[in-house]
């Protein structure tokens, strides 16, 4: 069977009222959305990226899995979710929920192999 491929950018599977990129680098990206009362940002995970969460306005509903939880952010909290948990965001409020995101891509890093001064 067929295993699904991972994506680079998921972003077009999901409406947004508002999606702007502030910062764009190799292994690193902040973005800002804005979700209506209905909108969500479907489960989802990345593989080697840790998302962190800062709410700007409204209220934010943060399911996860593995374990189960579910965290409420309001404007200045944060929460960083790590590579591999899968998650959901949704708006806990009837108005807008503006928020920034920072995804960071975990870098392995690589063992000193120059030789040892003398």
């Amino acid at each position: 069977m067929n295993q699904p491929q991972p994506m680079k950018d998921a972003s077009h599977l999901y409406e947004v009222e508002r999606r702007a990129y502030h910062a764009e680098r190799p292994g690193f990206r902040i973005a800002e959305l804005q979700l209506s009362a209905k909108q969500k940002v479907p489960w989802h995970t990345h593989s080697n990226i840790s998302d962190t969460f800062y709410v700007l306005e409204g209220h934010m509903r943060l399911f996860l899995q593995n374990p189960k939880e579910e965290v409420n952010l309001k404007p200045g909290e944060v929460y960083v979710v790590k590579p591999t948990r899968p998650h959901l965001v949704t708006n806990g409020a009837t108005t807008s929920l503006t928020f920034g995101t920072a995804s960071a891509f975990a870098l392995r890093a690589t063992p000193d192999r120059s030789p040892a001064p003398p």
